[in-house]
């Protein structure tokens, strides 16, 4: 269970890895636009934010990725607290969006279902 937590845990990561490039390199363009359903001018509006909100989501990518190389490198304490925190934080953010914007189900669905397998999957692993 341990090693499916962590490939949950990853892909969530390359996930976020995903819409960190939407929101802080390409946010203005038709593509992060069509994803986001937002217009030219709202997106040229809310690029900062959403520059500052792609970085967050590489950050949690980036714990993640980490606590997978400490896992890998023998050191499954300091692995687990990172992969918890970065997984844990997808899964917490796509709830706070499901809550607070029923209409982005889906969005907060795509977000937080690897990351919260991925917790599952890897503290059930650590118990056993």
């Amino acid at each position: 269970m341990v090693i499916a937590g962590l490939i949950l845990a990853g892909l969530a990561a390359l996930i976020h890895v995903y819409i960190f490039y939407l929101e802080s390199v390409v946010w203005t363009g038709e593509r992060a636009r069509a994803t986001f359903g937002t217009t030219p001018e709202q997106a040229k509006v809310t690029k900062a934010l959403a520059f500052n909100q792609g970085f967050y989501n590489l950050f949690l990518a980036i714990a993640v990725v980490i606590g997978i190389v400490f896992f890998a490198v023998g050191s499954p304490q300091v692995g687990a607290t990172l992969v918890f925190t970065g997984a844990g934080s997808m899964a917490a953010a796509a709830l706070v969006l499901l809550l607070s914007s029923p209409d982005k189900r889906g969005a907060a669905l795509k977000q937080g279902m690897l990351p919260l397998l991925g917790v599952i999957a890897l503290a059930v692993g650590l118990v056993m």
